[in-house]
């Protein structure tokens, strides 16, 4: 935190500012995007501080209805915006039809390319609402494909990008997750396991159940493998503890997750079915930094590491963190701050 000072000079001399120095911002909002209502969260303790935009994974995962634990200490230093996108937690239960049913999901399909554009548009609401210049751009999981797009499409918008648990191939992601897992299994005599996994198969799969079984296969190792992170963290807050909120949640997360795995019968495609970064976003205009647990069986180092190895940028750096899998603990979230304190604005 010693050269915080320096950074916000840096990043914000000339810059005028709508909020007084040392002005608090608390909003809660919904914010008309992509031709929707969509929620956004903007907190810190000083709105003439760098903004930090999360890009939630799952891609139903919101961290909006969290306490403030994970990232506490953050608003101290930068503004944060979280952000429900299109298809999960508030903005699904603002724009869905009261029961998720087969009709909603073939006539309402996501898409990535709308997805980017949403969260580019929200970027520009953001510049133009605090009147910044740039954003720090830090996504996981799900998350590293919108950011992904979002950095290579317009990369004027932002200071950086830092990914988590980053998405390269989804086929090829998740095929070798569960040749990791099969093998886990195998070496453990996990009998259960094993015939689960013969039973489907390898991926691809036409069922999005069969995804979703296997899943859970990969979450229970990778909990071998990770130091877990403190439960607080995902303590559902206040105002989003209802069943309402609740609900737009649970169906949310269904409702993105057909989309982004695809369903044969529904004639549902992967909405990710055609991502390659390995071939198509080798070039950065901004900073890279990708951050991987050497326990992530879902979106392993066996590929982040070679697309890192690939890509272009003016500057990246690759942080191979162990005890950490693929979701969130406290080595994962220090990384995060330690890149934006020192690495990026100090080097």
């Amino acid at each position: 935190m010693k050269n915080i000072h320096f950074i916000y000079f840096q990043l914000f001399v000339f810059t005028s500012i709508p909020f007084a120095h040392g002005q608090r911002i608390e909003e809660e909002k919904y914010v008309c995007i992509g031709g929707i209502e969509q929620w956004v969260t903007i907190q810190g303790e000083d709105a003439s501080k760098p903004i930090i935009l999360f890009i939630h994974g799952g891609p139903g995962s919101t961290q909006s209805q969290f306490e403030k634990n994970m990232y506490a200490n953050w608003t101290k230093d930068f503004i944060l915006v979280h952000w429900d996108q299109r298809g999960a937690g508030r903005t699904y239960g603002r724009n869905a039809p009261e029961e998720l049913n087969e009709a909603y999901l073939i006539n309402h399909p996501l898409s990535v390319e709308t997805m980017t554009n949403d969260g580019i548009e929200l970027t520009q609401y953001l510049l133009d609402h605090l009147n910044k210049k740039k954003v720090i751009l830090l996504a996981s999981s799900w998350g590293s494909v919108l950011a992904t797009k979002m950095a290579i499409n317009k990369p004027d918008l932002f200071h950086a990008y830092i990914g988590h648990s980053q998405i390269v191939n989804f086929l090829k992601n998740i095929q070798d997750a569960y040749e990791t897992v099969f093998t886990l299994a195998s070496d453990n005599k996990d009998n259960e396991a094993i015939e689960m996994l013969k039973s489907f198969g390898k991926p691809p799969y036409e069922d999005a159940k069969n995804y979703g079984k296997l899943l859970r296969i990969i979450k229970k190792y990778e909990a071998k493998r990770e130091t877990p992170a403190p439960a607080s963290w995902f303590q559902i807050a206040a105002d989003y503890d209802n069943e309402k909120d609740s609900e737009d949640r649970y169906n949310g997360d269904d409702y993105s997750f057909v989309n982004l795995v695809g369903h044969k019968k529904l004639g549902l495609k992967s909405m990710v079915a055609g991502i390659d970064f390995s071939e198509d976003a080798l070039h950065f205009k901004i900073p890279v930094y990708l951050i991987q647990g050497e326990g992530d069986i879902l979106t392993s180092k066996n590929l982040s590491k070679p697309y890192f190895d690939k890509i272009t940028a003016p500057n990246k750096a690759y942080f191979l963190l162990p005890h950490a899998a693929h979701g969130f603990n406290q080595s994962v979230v220090d990384k995060q701050y330690e890149l934006i304190t020192k690495y990026l604005y100090m080097e």
